[in-house]
């Protein structure tokens, strides 16, 4: 114990060398008491240490578990704890290898072989370390993919250098430079007592002396076997192949099979720079024609630059005379399925060149063009129309007889162009059928916790900070465990917050944080160890605080948390808590609440104004007689709030107004931002946690799908709320969008704010982003919902003032169609088109085409009758643009459909 009362003193004082010093002079009994004490040490001082403590242990740390651990396994597991994830490693990883470096050969190979087993991309924590031992020690290279790219990795960081004759022997006695300047293990201490430990000499492998390197020789055909080749910088890939192709290191052939190989085995996940490394390599006529099967069997699912550059091998074999048949045929067909619209109209350039050449392939290219009749896109469809009807007279019986199945599904204007060239008699094809429309699940609740241990551990894990459920559950268990088994969760918490350190709870001396992590911490620690949380308590006296988000609703969770504390702190407890759900939607069963006010009355407790206030905003919006009357028999104030507020019906939903203004603040200077303006209520007893709901903010927030279970059962209100943030998140990668899905889920009437926020989601810069408003969509058709005017209002007020796209939100509203949503996508456009389609002598805006297109799609299948003048205007102009077009087409489908009237 003496000599880790003397190793801690210097680890807490970031004393490398003194640390260096100390435990190597131990003998064999000290550095097994010094092993000993090590992880339980890095466990607490990791948790309760402030960021600059932390950094200043960690060397020292890592370095006498080096020492002082005995096996190679757990030197292994101790240089890869998540606790040294941050340590610089280029600072002191000699000092690292100048102390494994009187260990046997045999005992360093099996710990290289085990580090090299621990690595993970893309981090790739100790490979520098783990690839020094390797090369040191001569143990075969081994076979790991995050080995094989940290080896990449290192080979494209540096340039390429000419052969090494003679190795270079350095001295690793200099100096290392790191910003604590100190003497070399070997000047400090000397050995390791009773083993081999002293200072190394020998031959140094430097990165890019690529000679006489074993993993160079290992590895350097197997690059395109790489697993995890994405996980490098693969332009540098591409120059470092390039390079080593051109000096002769890499065969250029073998290095053309092995990237058209990887492009075939990834399919849709091909590396798209692996295509410009093939068209680096240049290959000629001979080598492309050699591949020419492979070119083919790229096209069908390959990303568009791979399908790029197979594309210009096969017009370029095709060109030459080099290209068979059959392979004309199979590229023909491939293309014709793609979605991209640059690679069908490079397929019906190259298709109408290719029957000049050759008018022996024009049934081939007649099949293929009837296959683009399919492609909702009617610019192609009408490209692919006149070329057909231009190979009309030489077109063979099979041709003719797929060109007339086709054109059945094509719009009438291109169907009777057809028609009239291939024999007449074509008939439209009856619309698709309706798909069913599937409510998605709503979510779901996970079940309490079930004891004292679970609970200590799911706080410990961290993953409720993300999740509003978990953050329930949390709290609901620390209020009825703290209640059942208090001794039992007292000793459970106490490795926890044990040794006690401030930060850990956002207490940074000047200034207080205030976010989720910091506030649930608090009301854990306020139960566990009381004392300390009451210190807090005096010191936060005149502090200034730092709340993680403004908004009302996220302060709302934020009281909920911290009211917690003066009970604990009181040793008073609050055996349960009024406000946890019942339901994954956030509602509360009333029947529940009553129970829980209830015991609140039996055991003497007053119900806490936030757990109270958020309690009944959760109850549903109707109540039964007998609910009603056993809430009048309760005799606390809780409970007497409880009951006026069954008998008033709970919160009256107030009106939304909203507007889009510019931000006048720094960083919000120029930019559009929404304003929500709720009608206040008239000042009638509220409570203060409920009035202060009716203020609104803007910012940002991670915590946006918490706030729809806030208020369950009054969603315009919560939008009202998240219009505010969500144009924020709408270029992010945060999920917040999700919120949406969420509050389509819960009841009450939904206006302006509802279409506002989800006229934001399904604007959202990500496609997977935007999935979530399409997933809100369709739960609001499924539950007949959708509120299709105010929609349309919200969606033309943001693109008129260019705060959304058009062609982001009609991406949602194909979704939706696609998807059974159809009616409801119908009755939205209707409502878009007037305010979004170009007056005479007005220039259309970006997504006007898309969007009629996306009308006649879902008017097609919902079988819709209305009457659209703007868009009669437009189908009425001369031309033959794409505007024009979908006009045409959207009028022929809503004046014909023998179903129903939306207008």
């Amino acid at each position: 114990m003496d000599a880790w009362v003397d190793v801690r003193k210097l680890v807490r004082a970031g004393d490398v060398f003194g640390t260096i010093r100390v435990v190597t002079e131990l003998d064999a009994a000290g550095r097994k008491a010094v092993a000993a004490e090590l992880p339980a040490y890095v466990t607490g001082e990791a948790r309760v240490a402030g960021w600059e403590s932390w950094d200043r242990q960690m060397t020292p740390l890592l370095l006498a578990g080096v020492v002082c651990l005995g096996g190679p396994a757990a030197v292994a597991s101790w240089l890869f704890r998540r606790e040294f994830r941050w340590w610089r490693e280029a600072e002191a990883a000699e000092r690292v290898l100048e102390l494994l470096g009187g260990r046997p050969v045999a005992w360093r190979a099996d710990l290289a072989r085990r580090m090299c087993g621990r690595l993970r991309v893309p981090e790739l924590r100790r490979w520098g370390l783990a690839a020094r031992l390797v090369r040191e020690t001569g143990v075969e290279p081994p076979g790991d993919d995050a080995f094989m790219v940290g080896w990449l990795r290192e080979l494209c960081s540096e340039p390429i250098r000419e052969p090494i004759r003679e190795p270079i022997r350095e001295p690793i006695r200099e100096p290392i430079k790191r910003p604590i300047e100190g003497p070399t293990v070997g000047q400090v201490a000397g050995p390791i007592k009773g083993s081999t430990v002293g200072p190394i000499e020998g031959p140094v492998k430097r990165p890019g002396q690529v000679a006489d390197d074993p993993l160079f020789a290992a590895y350097v055909d197997r690059i395109f076997e790489i697993d995890a080749l994405a996980e490098t910088d693969l332009w540098q890939v591409v120059e470092t192949v390039v390079r080593l192709a051109d000096t002769g290191r890499l065969d250029r052939a073998a290095v053309l099979d092995a990237v058209v190989g990887r492009l075939l085995r990834d399919g849709p996940g091909a590396l798209v720079p692996l295509a410009g490394l093939h068209d680096r390599l240049d290959p000629d006529i001979d080598e492309a024609y050699a591949r020419a099967g492979d070119y083919a069997r790229l096209l069908p699912a390959g990303p568009v630059a791979v399908a790029d550059l197979a594309l210009a091998q096969l017009r370029r074999l095709e060109e030459a005379g080099r290209l068979e048949e059959e392979l004309f045929a199979e590229a023909m067909r491939a293309l014709a399925f793609r979605p991209e619209k640059k690679l069908l109209r490079a397929a019906m350039s190259w298709a109408g060149d290719a029957v000049l050449r050759d008018a022996g392939r024009t049934g081939t290219v007649l099949e293929a063009l009837a296959l683009i009749f399919a492609q909702d896109t009617l610019a192609l469809q009408d490209r692919a129309v006149r070329l057909a009807v231009k190979l009309a007279p030489r077109a063979g019986q099979a041709a003719r007889e797929a060109v007339r199945q086709a054109a059945a599904e094509l719009p009438d204007e291109l169907r009777e162009r057809v028609s009239a060239a291939f024999g007449g008699g074509i008939a439209a094809a009856e619309a698709p059928a309706a798909l069913p429309l599937i409510l998605p699940a709503a979510p779901s609740m996970p079940p309490p916790v079930a004891s004292p241990g679970e609970l200590v551990e799911d706080l410990t894990a961290g993953r409720w900070t993300q999740d509003v459920h978990a953050f329930e559950r949390l709290l609901a268990g620390l209020a009825e465990w703290s209640h059942r088994a208090p001794d039992e969760l007292r000793e459970a918490l106490r490795p926890w917050w044990y040794p006690f350190d401030p930060s850990g709870y956002g207490h940074y001396g000047s200034e207080i944080h205030e976010g989720m992590f910091e506030t649930v911490y608090r009301a854990f620690l306020a139960f566990a160890a009381p004392e300390h949380s009451r210190s807090l308590t005096l010191a936060a006296s005149g502090t200034r605080r730092r709340p993680a988000s403004p908004g009302p609703l996220d302060r709302l969770y934020l009281r909920r948390a911290l009211e917690l504390v003066t009970p604990f702190e009181e040793g008073a407890g609050y055996p349960v808590l009024l406000a946890t759900p019942t339901s994954g939607t956030g509602h509360l069963d009333p029947a529940t609440l009553l129970d829980r006010l209830e015991l609140l009355e039996t055991e003497g407790v007053r119900a806490m104004p936030a757990d109270l206030a958020q309690a009944l905003l959760r109850l549903p919006r109707t109540f039964s007689e007998p609910e009603v009357e056993r809430a009048g028999r309760l005799t606390s104030d809780a409970g007497r709030e409880c009951a006026a507020w069954m008998r008033a019906g709970g919160l009256a939903d107030p009106p939304v107004r909203m507007s889009v203004r510019r931000g006048r603040r720094y960083h919000q200077a120029g930019r559009h931002l929404l304003q929500a303006e709720p009608e206040t209520p008239a000042s009638d007893g509220l409570p203060e946690e409920i009035r202060a709901l009716f203020e609104m903010r803007s910012g940002h927030s991670y915590t946006l799908t918490w706030w729809p279970l806030a208020l369950p059962g009054h969603r315009d209100l919560a939008a009202a709320h998240l219009t505010g943030y969500l144009p924020s998140s709408m270029e992010s990668s945060d999920g917040q969008t999700r919120a949406l899905a969420v509050l389509a889920h819960g009841d009450g009437p939904l206006g302006l704010a509802t279409a506002y926020a989800l006229a934001c989601g399904m604007s959202h810069e990500r496609s997977a982003d935007r999935a979530a408003a399409t997933d809100a969509f369709l739960t609001l058709a499924a539950r007949g919902e959708v509120p299709a005017r105010e929609l349309g209002e919200a969606v033309t007020d943001l693109v008129t003032k260019e705060f959304i796209r058009l062609n982001r939100v009609v991406s949602v509203l194909d979704d939706a169609t696609q998807a059974g949503a159809h009616e409801a996508v119908w009755a939205v456009i209707t409502h878009l088109l007037p305010g979004l389609l170009p007056k005479e002598g007005e220039r259309p805006r970006a997504g006007a085409a898309d969007l009629l297109a996306a009308g006649a799609r879902a008017a097609r299948i919902a079988g819709a009758r209305a009457d659209l003048p703007e868009v009669a205007a437009l189908a009425a102009r001369k031309g033959s643009s794409r505007l024009v077009l979908e006009a045409r087409r959207l009028t022929g489908i809503a004046s014909t459909s023998p179903q129903k009237s939306t207008m």
